[in-house]
C-alpha cells in the first residue's frame, strides 16, 4: 500500500516541477524576444538585419509554444 501513496504524493510535485519549468522557460524567452528586438533596432549591416529577422521569429514561434502550454495547463502569466 505504502507504493500507491508514493505515487500519488508525487504526481503533484511534477506537476508543480513543470508549472515553474514552463513559467521560467516563459520568462527566459520573452527576456530572448526583448533582446532580439533591440538587437535588430541596433543594426545596420543587411546581414545582422536578416539574422535578427530570422532571430524574432524563432523566438516568436518558441513564445507561442509556450504560451499555448500554459493555457493547456491553466496558467495565469502577465507576459
Amino acid at each position: 500500500m505504502g507504493l500507491f501513496k508514493k505515487e500519488q504524493t508525487q504526481e503533484p510535485a511534477r506537476e508543480s516541477f513543470s508549472r515553474r519549468q514552463l513559467l521560467e522557460d516563459l520568462y527566459l524567452t520573452k527576456n530572448a524576444l526583448d533582446t532580439a528586438y533591440a538587437n535588430f533596432e541596433a543594426v545596420v549591416d543587411p546581414d545582422l538585419i536578416d539574422c535578427y529577422t530570422y532571430e524574432i521569429y524563432s523566438v516568436q514561434k518558441r513564445y507561442k509554444f509556450l504560451l499555448e502550454q500554459a493555457k493547456q495547463m491553466d496558467l495565469q502569466t502577465f507576459f
